[in-house]
């Protein structure tokens, strides 16, 4: 994994800087139960073994962003498309990782280090839903999924002091490292915001690229937007979210 991120950034320097289309990165979250999903954050296994399935018969892989960015550093990167789960709820390990892997896909679990083991307490509305413990992030990791930071307590660091925002960027990384042995090098902002003092920090803090939602003007590789994915999205919805993405956001300057 390492050499593939340090293809992808100009064998480890700095990122690339020739202008290219924004990748096609999938956002999702828990997979499982719907009965209460205020925040709209749940696909059933069922809606995710369709959008698989539906990526797959198109001649699309579903691919972990590390892989994706290395592949188009290479001009290899056509038919694949990122696929991201954000929070690492518990429920990825039982009913995201056998769809993922029946459909020969990978993909990148942004895991919050300071919360393992315990819930989305963030959520003021709930439910309450489970997290991954250390031994479920490492089981994740041996499977071949990339495993990167979502900060260490999901917190919004364009409101973090100095202190907090070197935790959530440079402390869960090497906590997440030292449990997984292996590099930690992508990260997703919390709530999706994000300023150039956040992301200032996440490059200072050693990692490759750093996921947001709709950063705007700042979109690049350590502002790389995403496609929100949710149970809503049969295939007429995913083909119109994927052939719109790209027209609808300007080549930029780190991405080819």
């Amino acid at each position: 994994m390492p050499s593939s991120v340090e293809s992808a950034s100009c064998a480890g320097s700095a990122p690339l800087t020739r202008p290219g289309p924004v990748p096609w990165i999938a956002m999702y979250h828990s997979v499982g139960d719907r009965t209460d999903d205020p925040y709209r954050i749940t696909v059933t296994p069922g809606r995710l073994e369709r959008q698989l399935r539906w990526l797959r018969t198109r001649g699309l892989k579903g691919v972990s962003v590390t892989e994706l960015l290395a592949a188009r550093g290479r001009g290899e990167g056509r038919g694949l498309v990122g696929l991201t789960f954000d929070d690492g709820y518990a429920d990825f390990l039982g009913n995201a990782l056998p769809l993922l892997t029946r459909w020969q896909c990978t993909a990148t679990l942004f895991v919050l280090p300071g919360r393992l083991g315990g819930a989305n307490a963030w959520d003021p509305l709930g439910p309450r839903k489970p997290l991954l413990s250390a031994d479920g992030v490492r089981r994740v990791a041996e499977a071949g999924v990339e495993i990167g930071s979502h900060g260490l307590t999901h917190v919004d660091l364009t409101r973090a002091d100095e202190a907090t925002l070197t935790a959530e960027t440079a402390e869960s990384r090497a906590l997440l490292s030292e449990l997984t042995g292996a590099p930690v090098t992508g990260f997703c902002y919390p709530y999706g915001t994000l300023d150039p003092r956040a992301m200032t920090a996440v490059r200072a803090a050693g990692y490759r690229y750093a996921c947001a939602i709709d950063p705007g003007p700042l979109t690049g590789p350590y502002a790389l937007p995403r496609v929100h994915v949710g149970q809503s999205d049969t295939a007429p919805r995913l083909f119109l979210k994927y052939r719109l993405h790209r027209l609808r956001r300007r080549p930029v300057e780190g991405l080819r």
